[in-house]
This record gives C-alpha cells, sequence and structure tokens, in this order.
C-alpha cells in the first residue's frame, strides 16, 4: 500500500512552520531537501502555498493603498502560475515512477491527478495551523474560540480522508486499476497570445 500521504504531511507542516518563524511574505526559502528531489518539490510547493495565503490576507485589508494592492495582485498571479508549474512537475514525477506499470483492460480514471490532491492538502496544512492559531487565540470571545474549534475538528477529518484518498489512488496507479492522464495547463490570461487584453483586440 503506497502513504505518500506520510511522506507529505510533515514535510508540508515543516514548510509552514519554518515560513511562520519570520511571517513574511518576502522572506528567503531555505528549502532543507536536495533540488529535483521530490521532497524538494513538496516543501517548495507548501512554501508557496503559504506565501500565497498571506498576500490574499493582505490584500483584503479594506484601507490598503491601490498602488500597493495591484502589486499584490500580480504577485499573487505570479505565485498563482509557479503553483500550477510545479503541480505539473509532482505530475511528472508520478508519470515517470509508474510508467512501467501494467494498466489493466478495466482501469479507471481518476477526476484528478495525484499532485492536484497533494496541492488540496498542502493548503489543508495551511488552513490546519491557521484554524488552530483562532482556537487558541487569548483575545477572542468564547464563542469564537468555540466555532473555530469545531472548524479545527472538521479540517482534521479532512486530513484523514483526504490522505487515505490519496495513497488509496497511487495505490490503485501503481497496481495498474487507475491511470494517469495529465491535461497541461492551458491558461490563458497569461498567454500573449490568447488574451485579448494582451494582444491588443479591441
Amino acid at each position: 500500500m503506497e502513504h505518500f500521504s506520510e511522506l507529505c504531511y510533515p514535510i508540508f507542516e515543516q514548510a509552514t512552520n519554518d515560513y511562520h518563524l519570520t511571517d513574511d511574505v518576502d522572506a528567503m526559502i531555505r528549502n532543507p531537501y536536495p533540488q529535483e528531489k521530490i521532497e524538494c518539490y513538496l516543501y517548495l510547493k507548501n512554501w508557496i502555498d503559504a506565501v500565497q495565503w498571506h498576500l490574499e490576507d493582505i490584500i483584503r485589508d479594506p484601507n490598503i493603498d491601490p498602488s500597493k494592492a495591484l502589486v499584490i495582485k500580480r504577485r499573487i498571479d505570479k505565485s498563482n502560475q509557479d503553483r500550477t508549474d510545479l503541480v505539473e512537475r509532482i505530475d511528472s514525477y508520478f508519470l515517470d515512477k509508474y510508467k512501467d506499470v501494467h494498466v489493466l483492460p478495466d482501469a479507471t480514471i481518476n477526476t484528478e491527478s495525484p499532485a492536484w490532491a497533494i496541492d488540496r492538502l498542502s493548503i489543508l496544512v495551511l488552513k490546519i495551523y491557521h484554524m488552530k492559531a483562532e482556537a487558541n487565540r487569548m483575545d477572542a470571545e468564547a464563542n469564537h474560540l468555540d466555532s473555530c474549534r469545531r472548524k479545527l475538528d472538521v479540517l482534521l477529518e479532512q486530513k484523514k480522508d483526504l490522505s487515505t484518498a490519496l495513497d488509496q489512488l497511487l495505490n490503485d496507479i501503481s497496481e495498474g486499476r487507475k491511470y494517469m492522464k495529465v491535461y497541461k495547463q492551458m491558461k490563458m490570461y497569461n498567454d500573449p497570445s490568447l488574451n485579448p487584453v494582451l494582444y491588443g483586440k479591441k
């Protein structure tokens, strides 16, 4: 049985905790894993998510200067592109890992690739981290704390279910019961040849 979630989750927690040592969207990443290894990709994945999480918080400040908001919006756009590129790199790892698997005649395809499930698990780590913080706020009222603790319970249940689903998917792929079919990104708004605003269509 594949237990890839047991590799992912601690690395995601490590990256989340490392980010919050400074809690600074401009902090330099210090990835402790060797380049081009899957662990390096996982750490980078969560770091990108952590920075974007906080950029999304900052841009929602109702008093933010519009020029600063535009700069942050551009950073979020780039972060989304980096995130998608990295997800595809992680899927390439699995495509290579399982390239010699004999796919069974009745094998089925999944609604999402393994890397997109891993993407959701990375973001879930951040949700759990921040909900724990909210559930333990010293300045919050009791009803806020109770609400956040209930939400935290749901997130922890989701962590268990998502980890199980990811491991089952990878096990099915490794046994030929499911197969991977990855569609490369077709984002149009970043492509100067596809976005009418960028190529000058009136």
